[in-house]
């Protein structure tokens, strides 16, 4: 079997936005640097956490090229290019392609539901094509509870055979493990990365890459140990220890809204108070939310 692609631990990261409500790049770049340090193999930014769907191709693009021109390297980078319009998807991924990040996580087009599997087959087959990019590494997104639109297994398996060496990992946010499981045990040599921090161990166990996860905002140290020390027996307990932190961090961050409490969290560790921001619609949590919040 040939090396997963991508694989280790990748922070789902949130984006801090300014005061008249845009993309904070300085403070993303010292986010992502801290998230590197800490042990991330790498950045998967602009995804449902960064709230990337509330933000123009435009931000996006300038955001990618701060990142980038920070000197952050574009093999640890993942950047969503996934949206509803085909056009802007090709058009955002050769703009990641031109800045040397060749690895991206993409979406389907999600406002049509009920499509074929015709239909979300000829939507990632076309944009490969106008692409026509060898460089170019999808991760696709499955997060059905949010998309409305899942990613059955015969469309993985017609795309990674349409395209072979393209459609290199999937992340999974639907929050089975048993539906993960069977990624793993369908297609040999995809990465199948948890989209929820406390199912990364158990899909390790399994053959999973790692894990692609928003709570890694917080936690990233205790999943990078976790990822590296799965198969050493000597050092079970950290391991259970650790785990124990990651799940009582996620446990915590979602009594309220989940990008909310990330962020507030985040601001109360780093004392850097742009953190509590969010763009509309969503809202950063009320004074009584945070103050339990951080109360717990």
């Amino acid at each position: 079997m040939t090396a997963l692609h991508p694989r280790g631990v990748f922070s789902a990261a949130l984006t801090p936005i300014t005061a008249d409500h845009a993309p904070d790049h300085a403070l993303f770049v010292t986010h992502c640097r801290r998230l590197l340090a800490e042990g991330c193999d790498g950045i998967a930014m602009l995804g449902t956490t960064g709230e990337a769907n509330s933000f123009a191709a435009d931000e996006r693009r300038a955001l990618l090229e701060a990142v980038v021109a920070a000197g952050i390297a574009p093999d640890r980078l993942l950047p969503g290019t996934g949206v509803a319009a085909l056009s802007e998807t090709v058009a955002l991924t050769r703009h990641a392609l031109s800045l040397g990040v060749t690895t991206v996580v993409m979406l389907p087009p999600f406002y049509y539901k009920g499509v074929t599997d015709d239909g979300l087959f000829a939507a990632y087959d076309e944009v490969v094509q106008r692409i026509a990019d060898p460089r170019l590494r999808i991760v696709l997104y499955h997060i059905p509870q949010m998309s409305a639109v899942p990613i059955p297994f015969g469309v993985i398996e017609r795309l990674r055979a349409a395209h072979p060496g393209v459609f290199t990992g999937i992340k999974d946010s639907a929050g089975d493990l048993a539906h993960m499981e069977a990624l793993v045990a369908t297609f040999p040599g995809l990465a199948v990365l948890a989209g929820a921090d406390p199912l990364m161990l158990p899909l390790l166990r399994k053959g999973g890459a790692g894990c692609i996860t928003a709570t890694s905002n917080l936690v990233a140290a205790d999943l990078a140990f976790v990822f590296r020390h799965v198969a050493d027996a000597a050092r079970a307990e950290e391991v259970d220890a650790a785990q124990a932190r990651i799940v009582a961090m996620r446990n915590r961050a979602s009594r309220f809204a989940q990008m909310a409490s990330l962020k507030a969290l985040l601001a109360h560790r780093t004392g850097e108070e742009g953190w509590h921001r969010l763009r509309p619609p969503l809202l950063p949590l009320s004074a009584a939310e945070r103050s339990a919040l951080l109360a717990d």
